[in-house]
């Protein structure tokens, strides 16, 4: 199974990644694709799209899936 992960703004600073293919045989949620690309724990404030459609942390992933990560929205 392999799943198209993307991190925006200070989550791909953070990670160091922009945008991979992941082979993400044995992941089954949003969850266990985050831990299996980091070594943090997800804050549950991080936004999560599947599919251009906000997803929680327990969503589960499937083959093809586009999972992009976007930080807390902030300003004033």
């Amino acid at each position: 199974m392999t799943i198209h992960v993307r991190f925006f703004a200070s989550l791909r600073e953070q990670t160091g990644i922009d945008s991979k293919m992941v082979d993400a045989d044995g992941l089954h949620s949003i969850r266990d694709l985050w831990f299996a690309l980091t070594d943090e724990p997800l804050d549950e404030t991080t936004l999560v799209a599947v599919n251009k459609t906000y997803a929680g942390p327990d969503h589960t992933i499937t083959d093809g899936d586009e999972v992009a990560f976007f930080p807390p929205i902030t300003g004033g």
